[in-house]
């Protein structure tokens, strides 16, 4: 049964685009308010994506609880209805210890599903659908996708295989649009939401410098280690950073092509972040998203 709203259910959510600055906004907020933080990323719950995934270091936290960072291995399939599981718990202990949580980052579907409290399909993973979908080309399996809920283009990005092959996993399961599997229970928390941003301009320029800066710490040692180490699997090969490395890697691109794909591709990934937030009215930016054009 879902707790009663009180005033001690206080939740601020921090959110925004990637290269926004939100990790470090949040934990000055964490030291001026007794806040710890819980992560909001789909990626930074895998062990050793650090630098491709610019996780907060040790020294970056400077002294701050985070949770969900570094729980699970990357073989493992982390769903958005684990994280819900997961992070709620952390919610409760640090409400419990008389502080106050703050959620940080930019995966707008894992927010959404925790903070509005959605109720998710506990569907498991398909193993035969899914190597038929594998053989599938990205627009073949995108029409597979959308001639069963013609609304899922709204919320999925055709370049994104994961949440496609995901998505068709619980829409053949349950015979049901993606929003009608996904029932919406009372909000348990008080939720402050607030968004951060900058100018088109100088968040691109922010983003092309935390390439950069990925490329100086060695994201491509990395790559290389954790392909060592885990082989191709799909959560790798599928994660920005890492999949335009492995290109590299494999003769398909110059390192000066690769950085300017990985720049272009982080772009296009925090247009897709911004729209998504942008449905959202309650949260108070610092600098509005301006609408993206076509």
């Amino acid at each position: 049964m879902s707790k009663p709203l009180s005033s001690s259910n206080k939740v601020i959510a921090v959110v925004g685009p990637t290269a926004s600055g939100k990790t470090a906004f949040a934990i000055d907020l964490a030291k001026q308010i007794n806040g710890e933080i819980i992560s909001a990323d789909s990626r930074l719950v895998y062990k050793g994506f650090d630098i491709g995934t610019a996780k907060p270091t040790i020294e970056e936290q400077e002294g701050i609880p985070h949770y969900m960072i570094d729980i699970v291995e990357p073989e493992f399939d982390y769903t958005a209805g684990l994280y819900k599981d997961d992070a709620s718990k952390f919610i409760d202990i640090i409400i419990a210890k008389g502080k106050t949580p703050i959620i940080v980052g930019g995966t707008g579907l894992y927010i959404d599903i925790l903070l509005k409290n959605y109720d998710l399909p506990r569907i498991e993973p398909n193993k035969q659908l899914r190597a038929e979908l594998s053989e599938l080309d990205n627009d073949t399996l995108y029409s597979k996708l959308v001639k069963l809920d013609k609304n899922a283009e709204k919320t999925i990005n055709i370049n994104d295989r994961r949440k496609i092959v995901r998505a068709i996993e619980i829409l053949k399961a349950t015979g049901k649009s993606l929003n009608d599997s996904r029932g919406i229970n009372t909000a348990r928390y008080n939720i402050e939401w607030i968004g951060k941003n900058f100018d088109r301009k100088t968040l691109y320029q922010r983003i092309e410098k935390r390439v950069d800066i990925m490329f100086e710490q060695g994201i491509v040692e990395e790559t290389k280690f954790l392909l060592s180490k885990h082989g191709r699997i799909k959560n790798l090969i599928g994660t920005i950073g890492y999949k335009e490395v492995i290109g590299y890697l494999d003769g398909k691109m110059t390192l000066d092509e690769t950085k300017d794909v990985l720049k272009q591709n982080t772009r296009r990934y925090a247009k897709r972040q911004l729209t998504w937030f942008r449905k959202n009215e309650e949260i108070i930016w610092d600098v509005y998203p301006d609408k993206l054009k076509k």
